[in-house]
């Protein structure tokens, strides 16, 4: 038998379990001259495939009513008639939320699962770590002594950040919603000081407290408030790196904010938003770096992982709730 999970509606506002269909086929797949039938390993929750549920414009086709949903697998190929992978290969890639699925292996990395465990190319050696690596160095400019502030640390790209930006020689300040989060971050990740903005009532002073020398980078995984606050701690040449803002991915209606433009003016800052595919080229030079950090154990991660394809969905969800440490895993 065959599962699928498909989008029955966009969602208005929070997405809710009915806003997904299963769907369940009894059939055997076959592959043809050139196709590979996968059998997926584990799957990937992601923010970013709430704004794929809705049908505004966006830097990424939307997901179709009635169409599987789409995001990081790993996969095991279980029959090949590719000559690019055999039998028994493990893959990452782009994948249907399918429990078997026919490829012909186009946009899929055959991964090594004795390097690292197979979930890892999920996180810290997929998506998950080029987007810390590649925002923080390409937009952030890194350099030691500098300060760097990350909102949603404790999430899987926050908590990469703050451990490149302490190897790059930066001080470094979290920001997560409840205190067992906030110990993690100093504890497990090294990060030097972290806010829990839930019990913070005045984030601004809390991040002038944490923050004596200002903050010269700001990596935002969150928006909203938390943002705000930042604007008034910068310093002149701030880097703020926009990769995502998960407390508005909800809003029915238009968020109000704070103007920015005052504050980049005033200090000179760079305030720019990114998907890590504009730097694809940077890639190979990324993968060898973080393999590297985590082979010499300057490198660490943190995974929740969910048991069971029919639970896809809730850990989607659960995303939105900040139940998650560190990268969200759905083991098939």
């Amino acid at each position: 038998m065959i599962q699928t999970i498909l989008l029955k509606k966009r969602p208005k506002g929070k997405p809710t379990l009915s806003d997904f269909e299963f769907l369940k086929e009894e059939k055997d797949l076959s592959v043809q001259e050139g196709e590979i039938l996968l059998e997926a390993t584990y799957i990937s929750v992601d923010p970013y495939l709430r704004g794929r549920m809705s049908d505004a414009k966006s830097y990424i086709p939307p997901f179709e009513i009635g169409k599987p949903i789409t995001s990081g697998v790993v996969a095991k190929v279980i029959a090949s008639k590719n000559d690019k992978f055999k039998q028994g290969d493990y893959v990452s890639g782009m994948m249907d939320w399918k429990t078997q699925q026919v490829s012909k292996g186009e946009g899929l990395l055959k991964i090594n699962k004795d390097l690292a465990p197979l979930s890892a190319y999920l996180g810290i050696l997929g998506m998950t770590g080029l987007t810390a690596y590649c925002g923080l160095t390409q937009i952030g400019k890194p350099q030691a002594g500098e300060t760097l502030v990350v909102s949603g640390a404790a999430g899987a790209v926050g908590s990469v950040v703050g451990q490149i930006g302490k190897i790059l020689g930066l001080y470094v300040v979290g920001i997560a919603g409840t205190d067992e989060k906030v110990a993690m971050l100093t504890s497990d990740f090294g990060f030097d000081h972290a806010i829990n903005y839930n019990t913070t009532e005045d984030m601004g002073t809390a991040l002038k407290t944490a923050c004596p020398d200002g903050i010269d980078i700001y990596f935002d995984n969150v928006g909203g408030p938390i943002s705000d606050a930042v604007l008034f701690n910068i310093n002149k040449f701030a880097r703020m790196i926009i990769c995502g803002a998960i407390s508005v991915y909800n809003n029915t209606e238009i968020p109000k904010s704070i103007s920015v433009q005052p504050f980049l003016v005033k200090n000179s800052a760079l305030m720019q938003g990114f998907i890590v595919s504009n730097y694809s080229e940077k890639f190979p030079e990324a993968m060898k770096q973080l393999s590297t950090w985590l082979a010499e154990d300057k490198l660490t991660y943190t995974e929740t992982t969910v048991e069971g394809f029919e639970n896809t969905p809730q850990a989607f969800l659960d995303l939105f709730e900040g139940k998650n440490k560190g990268k969200m895993i759905v083991k098939v």
